[in-house]
């Protein structure tokens, strides 16, 4: 295997790492969110947790696509794979 191969796989598990990060991140805070929604806990918190969740998704996935279509495919890969742990982790009961 090539230097600039092992690189690429580099690369990818990379923006495929960033991308369950960011989308655990992400899951885990619409969580926190809908929890308080549901106790009716309706704070400037939750508001400033949907902006802020909303602005630095964006922000990645935008500076991630300045490296091309794969890099953001595997990023957005990441996201979907952590929603559905997320969601998995939710509907299990404790």
């Amino acid at each position: 295997m090539s230097t600039a191969s092992l690189w690429t796989l580099v690369l990818a598990a990379a923006h495929l790492a960033a991308g369950l990060a960011l989308g655990t991140a992400y899951f885990q805070s619409v969580r926190w969110t809908s929890n308080r929604l549901a106790d009716g806990r309706w704070t400037a918190s939750a508001l400033v947790a949907i902006a802020v969740r909303f602005v630095l998704l964006a922000a990645a996935l935008t500076l991630i696509s300045f490296e091309g279509a794969p890099p953001l495919l595997l990023t957005a890969t990441g996201i979907l794979v952590a929603r559905a742990a997320v969601l998995h982790r939710a509907r299990t009961p404790a």
